[in-house]
């Protein structure tokens, strides 16, 4: 087999679709979010401002976590020196996941590399361990969860989007004795809906099931401490398993599930994506734990957030950029086309130094590509502005569709 030549034609597929995803070298400003530096191939580099980032608070370049990333990095080192079982788990990983587990309400929690890692590893262990485990998995949910249960080769069924009716029904098309988990997101993040976790809750209690919960477009975001949707509407308690990631709106780096101490046990003792990987630098767990602390505290940021994502979507109706409505802070402006959406994403990053990253299939369907704007705490009336106009001058020159003010 010519293998070269089979790597060409699948990446020329993939070009030819509009599905090839290109990389831009950016390197973010320290302290002057959301600006950041583009070096292009022609080795010019170019002042932009970012609009895609999941650092959603700018908490990756607050003060207080910098500090505390230094202390620490100067007091441990740059590594963690091992796995957790050997030599790896450093005192700042203890605290981390003390913390955690305050803030969700729960009896302990688990660290994990990332929030791909922590979904993969947890839920591929509970399927895979527990006999004739029954899971119920949303039909939206991430990569990451159905890798997990691929890989765990359990028993599942795949339930309509947010639908607790249909969740039900096949529930109750199952042997009532069969021991049953249901798996779903609170915030999904590429049409910003949030699931009726109380419905879904009613429904998993009613048949005995456990439930699991992924929180990472939520935490940091939600609640009067950032504990997620859950701690918004007050049913953490009702969760069996809360699942969350440290590189989103904490802005740091990592993953971890939140639960019983038995249950964090089990997956700590049984999963191979926990026991034979690398733990988390020390300086990383600190200024995760030091992110979570303030965030705790403060509510500042994600009040001004909420402010930007309304004043981003007021605008964006006044001139007619199409945007589906949600309740989250995740602004998706569909285009609908491969090759239209990256060519947008180029010419506002080429013309405008505005970059919004085009999100195309498989991580959306076919035919409902779009870029997906994040609005930050950081980003100012006049950075609204150009990006609304920068989006109105281009639907004027593609002749794209608005929607009604």
């Amino acid at each position: 087999m010519d293998f070269e030549n089979f790597f060409d034609s699948a990446l020329t597929g993939l070009q030819d679709t509009g599905n090839y995803r290109s990389f831009n070298d950016i390197e973010r400003h320290c302290g002057n979010m959301p600006r950041a530096s583009r070096y292009c191939v022609d080795g010019e580099c170019r002042d932009i401002t970012v609009w895609c980032s999941n650092d959603y608070l700018g908490m990756g370049q607050n003060p207080s976590v910098i500090k505390e990333m230094q202390y620490v990095l100067e007091r441990c080192g740059a590594g963690s020196g091992g796995t957790r079982n050997i030599s790896g788990t450093n005192h700042y990983h203890v605290i981390l996941e003390k913390l955690l587990a305050k803030l969700h309400g729960k009896e302990s929690a688990l660290l994990f590399t990332s929030g791909y890692v922590s979904n993969w590893a947890s839920l591929g262990t509970l399927a895979s361990k527990i006999p004739d485990l029954i899971v119920y998995s949303d039909e939206l949910n991430h990569a990451s969860m159905i890798e997990g249960l691929r890989h765990s080769r359990c028993e599942k069924r795949i339930w309509k989007h947010n639908s607790p009716e249909d969740l039900e029904r096949l529930m109750r098309e199952d042997d009532p004795n069969a021991p049953k988990l249901v798996a779903f997101e609170s915030v999904y993040s590429m049409d910003g809906d949030i699931a009726p976790i109380a419905a879904i809750c009613d429904v998993a209690d009613k048949y005995g099931a456990m439930t699991y919960l992924d929180e990472v477009h939520a935490v940091g975001m939600y609640g009067p401490h950032g504990g997620g949707i859950a701690e918004r509407e007050g049913l953490m308690d009702r969760i069996s398993i809360i699942e969350g990631t440290l590189g989103k709106a904490f802005g740091v780096l990592g993953g971890y599930i939140t639960g019983s101490e038995r249950v964090c046990d089990f997956v700590r003792s049984f999963s191979s994506g926990f026991i034979f990987t690398t733990a988390l630098p020390p300086a990383v767990a600190a200024g995760a734990a030091e992110s979570i602390r303030h965030l705790m505290d403060s509510g500042t940021e994600r009040l001004r957030h909420k402010n930007r994502v309304n004043e981003v979507r007021r605008q964006l109706d006044r001139v007619g950029i199409p945007h589906l409505e949600n309740p989250s802070h995740i602004i998706p402006v569909i285009v609908g086309d491969a090759k239209k959406c990256k060519w947008i994403s180029d010419l506002l990053l080429d013309s405008y130094g505005i970059y919004v990253q085009p999100i195309n299939y498989p991580t959306v369907p076919v035919g409902t590509e779009r870029l997906r704007i994040t609005p930050s705490p950081l980003h100012s009336d006049e950075d609204i502005r150009h990006l609304v106009s920068a989006l109105s001058d281009i639907w004027s020159q593609c002749a794209l569709a608005r929607v009604a003010a």
